[in-house]
């Protein structure tokens, strides 16, 4: 085997490796409880960083050009569906932040999701991302370490789902973008501390939470104002 093939092959199981994340998150979440919970956090994290970089080494190790019969692409839909997605809005219904009938407003964000993630156009050609991103992930992380009322995270809930289907351009930090590096920086802070808040629990949790909120507010806003820009 040729070393660039070898290469290739190496990214690709660098991917593949979501799949076994994702199986350990679901196991986790099955089991329940804070500690389960906790580490599916953990484990959605790990899988965001994958996700975050196996693009860039794909791109270094030519992956398309090298093994052109194996479509990275669609592995990569395939394990993000899963960890950004379906075992998120899991984690939310096992953990009972959505009681009783409110559980089924739950598909709402499942079939948004699926909408999205289907769109042939779902990544523009200049850098973003069309619709809202699916990054349920965030959002079960939140309404967990939070625990708001029922009301508020419904609403959250169904916002966000309607905000999959509105064609606004959200940012894409892995591509070439306006803010894009500002994002990486931020965002890289961010899972720092998010990481932090999953590691280790103390009495400032709560607060250090809704310190942390301060980049997704940052990522929609700034979503929003370069979407309204460019329409202006």
């Amino acid at each position: 085997m040729k070393r660039a093939t070898f290469l290739a092959w190496c990214v690709h199981f660098y991917t593949a490796t979501g799949l076994i994340i994702a199986a350990l998150m679901a196991v986790l979440i099955v089991r329940g409880g804070d500690e389960a919970f906790r580490t599916a956090f953990l484990l959605m994290l790990v899988a965001t960083f994958i996700d975050s970089t196996d693009g860039w080494l794909a791109r270094r190790a030519r992956v398309k050009q090298v093994v052109p019969s194996f479509d990275g692409s669609t592995l990569d839909n395939l394990i993000d569906f899963q960890t950004y997605t379906s075992l998120p809005l899991l984690l939310v219904w096992r953990a009972g932040l959505l009681p009783g009938a409110y559980a089924w407003w739950l598909l709402l964000p499942l079939l948004a999701s699926g909408y999205g993630f289907s769109q042939t156009k779902a990544k523009t050609d200049d850098g973003f991302f069309l619709g809202f991103p699916s990054y349920w992930n965030v959002v079960a992380f939140y309404l967990y370490y939070l625990q708001p009322p029922v009301p508020v995270s419904l609403a959250l809930i169904i916002s966000l789902s309607v905000l999959t289907f509105i064609p606004a351009r959200y940012l894409y930090p892995s591509q070439r973008a306006p803010f894009n590096r500002l994002t990486i920086v931020l965002a890289s802070l961010w899972g720092v501390l998010v990481l932090l808040l999953i590691l280790r629990r103390n009495e400032n949790e709560r607060l250090l939470t809704l310190v942390s909120l301060v980049f997704p507010i940052y990522y929609l806003l700034m979503s929003w104002a370069l979407t309204i820009r460019r329409r202006g």
